[in-house]
């Protein structure tokens, strides 16, 4: 087997997992915009809150059209030898790896103002929504309760909420050690319940390798992907 026909098969079989699992993702796209009741059953506790923030289905229908399109050029390109697909595959894997550096780029520029930046968003929130809008309430609580910690900051982000004027100058349980209720804000002060913030940081410190080693084994298929279109294109360049 030749060099170009090893590349080849590589490029084909390469392009047909990232079909397939396109196709995966696009049909559980639709299954979840269509009857989402036993695909949120598969995701537990959190499926609920994350629906909140992010339309699962939405999400999955649309990566999964970007793979099944990347599937199909790649496949194109290189079972058909078509320089323009292997250049519109490379294009288009280019423009996401791009995208992704400029991401992370972003990410770590504005790190710094990360904290700032909820705080200005969260404790209004808590101040004024807290224990009033639904919501709000069942976000809060379900990350108060998995992270056991209490606020953004700590406790003191509900002084003086409508939360607090509501029941009696209590706090969430969350916020004392106990985690009954009532909470008081001395016993809270007590406490020294974490905030929030600082517990998600902690979190995301803990788990930093696997997500930077993630990143980088995609980055790396990435490569690989335009590598391997590249040197077909150049090898159909060269025998046209």
């Amino acid at each position: 087997m030749g060099c170009f026909t090893f590349v080849k098969v590589l490029m084909v079989s390469f392009n047909l997992l990232i079909f397939v699992g396109g196709v995966a993702l696009l049909a559980s796209g639709l299954w979840v915009s269509v009857d989402g009741g036993p695909f949120l059953q598969l995701l537990g506790p959190f499926s609920h809150q994350a629906l909140l923030y992010i339309n699962v289905g939405f999400f999955c229908t649309a990566v999964g059209a970007v793979l099944v399109l990347l599937g199909l050029l790649g496949l194109g390109g290189a079972h058909k030898e078509s320089k323009c697909l292997l250049l519109a595959f490379c294009s288009i894997i280019l423009i996401i790896f791009f995208a992704e550096v400029a991401a992370g780029v972003v990410a770590l520029a504005y790190a710094s103002f990360a904290e700032g930046i909820l705080r200005a968003w969260s404790t209004p929130v808590l101040q004024k929504d807290y224990g009033s809008d639904p919501v709000v309430t069942e976000i809060w609580n379900t990350t108060m309760t998995e992270l056991s910690c209490c606020g953004f900051s700590n406790y003191s982000d509900f002084v003086g909420s409508r939360f607090e004027q509501q029941n009696g100058g209590n706090l969430p349980p969350g916020c004392c050690r106990t985690g009954g209720f009532p909470c008081s804000p001395a016993e809270a002060q007590r406490s020294r319940v974490q905030g929030c913030y600082k517990q998600i940081l902690r979190n995301l410190k803990e788990q930093a390798n696997v997500v930077g080693g993630i990143a980088a084994g995609i980055a790396a298929l990435e490569i690989a992907a335009m590598i391997l279109s590249m040197f077909l294109y150049r090898h159909l360049d060269a025998r046209a």
